[in-house]
């Protein structure tokens, strides 16, 4: 449970909120959090189930936000394990703060070579709109932004936040390019 305030609850619904359950179906010990968790373990033994009661969050199967990553909305996840084909439990989770501004510049090679787009609107297919066969690195200005592998929004994902990614291939993400991207907005996708 958490404070039903209504102080606390503006800080929860812009802030974020989620709280993971050592066992599916929401049983077994329980941790809450509105901010990012390196390591969950620290907390609970295993986390199976969990519940996004406001914001959004990247979770991850590994510590410090490593492995493979899983964007959250607001629901419920009752065993995300086989809803969404994890081998391992939830490890990190990262909150995703909502912001007003989005800029992104795209580059066609590694170390921001090749050809370059800036984009502040979503984007489902990087070949189509600008005729750029890869995206191997960026330089996110503003926003938080999911990244897609294949075009309109499918195959893995990445999340990104305000930085330089200068190789995704060094980011653990070989054989992998982008084709579209996202902005992750208040009304979470």
């Amino acid at each position: 449970t958490f404070c039903t305030h209504s102080a606390c609850l503006d800080v929860l619904l812009t802030q974020g909120f989620i709280i993971f359950y050592e066992d599916k179906n929401f049983q077994g010990r329980h941790y809450e959090s509105s901010s990012d968790c390196p390591e969950l373990t620290s907390y609970l033994s295993r986390c199976h189930s969990c519940r996004v009661e406001s914001g959004c969050f990247m979770v991850y199967d590994r510590p410090n936000f490593m492995g493979n990553q899983y964007f959250m909305r607001r629901g419920e996840y009752s065993d995300y394990m086989s809803m969404m084909g994890m081998r391992e439990c939830i490890r990190s989770c990262r909150m995703i703060s909502m912001v007003g501004q989005f800029r992104m510049k795209i580059y066609e090679r590694e170390n921001f070579g090749g050809q370059s787009h800036e984009l502040m609107e979503d984007c489902d297919n990087v070949m189509d709109r600008y005729r750029m066969s890869d995206c191997m690195s960026c330089n996110v200005m503003d926003g938080h932004w999911l990244m897609y592998e294949q075009p309109h929004y499918r195959g893995r994902m990445m999340y990104l936040r305000p930085g330089e990614y200068r190789s995704f291939r060094e980011m653990g993400m070989s054989g992998t390019r982008f084709m579209s991207m996202r902005r992750i907005m208040d009304s979470c996708y």
